[in-house]
């Protein structure tokens, strides 16, 4: 792919400290995007992110909203992350040979977390859907093959026994938008659409071996189409719906078993284990819709509130305005 010489990903992370994982992600990653006015996104995972910001300020003071730097430093930047945001403290527009960057900085073990569990259901979003790996320290990449089979199985859960391998793409990209507040009105109304047909090689690449491996456990089966795209069919019965919900992330799979109940039942080796009552695909997808919606609805909302308090006024309205302008021109 000729986006990353094109971003010079490797320039703008010189001027940083090191981190431990980084990655770009967005509309950036679009191929046919040569628009040097569109901003570039990255995600950071950093072991201490408080040390990270200090050595940040020295290098990058003006990175920074200036009242937190003089209210409170890295400590406060952090704090506002952890306690107000979903963990993530983002520095937007800034400047660097000629473009405009947004970086995320993230703890790596929240990020791993996230990731494993969907603890917050906010980073572990922004992966499963493209991204551009440049760094990775600690094999983010290969953990997240645990989350892409996750959204998967989530997204089959929520689709019909027919369906496109576009319409499986968008469903998987869409589970991290649902309840996301910004989507009434900062958000433009056909991103998903966007993202799917615009990166449609890359989502292929990312999910393409998991769709094979489900079809070999005889899940769903692929018929090919045109474009080297596929169809796809699905079993909805009980027992694959079973399959797709135990892949799902354990606290979720947790909450899904107080909503809709469990009985103690013993496997082969004698051993106890809980098992959820799922009467039907439909009544185990509603319930998963539910918490999933609840996950991104109070992470959207708390993200966006440390967005605004930690980009400063001017930065932080720009921001805001640019997203809906966006939104307002998808629905005129």
């Amino acid at each position: 792919m000729d986006g990353p010489e094109r971003l010079e990903p490797a320039s703008f992370l010189q001027t940083l400290p090191p981190v431990d994982f980084a990655c770009i992600y967005g509309s950036s990653l679009h191929p046919n995007n040569f628009n040097k006015a569109s901003m570039i996104d990255y995600i950071l995972g950093v072991s201490d992110p408080q040390q990270w910001h200090a050595e940040n300020l020295m290098m990058n003071r003006n990175h920074y909203a200036s009242w937190m730097v003089h209210l409170g430093g890295p400590r406060l930047i952090t704090e506002v992350a952890d306690d107000i945001g979903a963990g993530v403290h983002f520095n937007p527009f800034v400047s660097h040979k000629d473009r405009m960057f947004k970086y995320g900085v993230v703890r790596m073990h929240d990020l791993v977390q996230d990731i494993l569990g969907w603890e917050r259901f906010y980073m572990s979003g922004r992966l499963q859907k493209p991204v551009k790996v440049i760094i990775d320290n600690l094999e983010i990449e290969k953990l997240n093959s645990v989350n892409l089979k996750a959204a998967t199985s989530a997204a089959l859960l929520l689709l019909p026994s027919k369906f496109s391998e576009e319409e499986l793409y968008a469903k998987i990209c869409s589970l991290s938008y649902m309840g996301d507040l910004r989507m009434l009105f900062a958000e433009d109304k056909n991103k998903v659409k966007k993202i799917v047909q615009g990166q449609f090689k890359l989502f292929q690449t990312m999910y393409k071996p998991l769709l094979e491996d489900f079809a070999a456990r005889d899940l769903l089966r692929l018929s090919p189409f045109v474009d080297k795209k596929v169809n796809i069919i699905q079993d909805c019965g009980l027992s694959s719906t079973c399959s797709l919900v135990s892949s799902l992330p354990l606290p979720l799979r947790s909450k899904m078993g107080i909503k809709l109940g469990e009985e103690k039942v013993f496997d082969e080796s004698g051993r106890a284990i809980r098992k959820m009552l799922i009467k039907s695909k439909e009544e185990g997808a509603d319930c998963m819709r539910k918490i999933l919606r609840n996950k991104v609805m109070i992470s959207s909302a708390r993200q966006a509130v440390a967005g605004l308090l930690t980009a400063g006024a001017v930065h932080g309205l720009r921001y805001v305005g640019n997203k809906m302008q966006k939104a307002w021109k998808s629905w005129w």
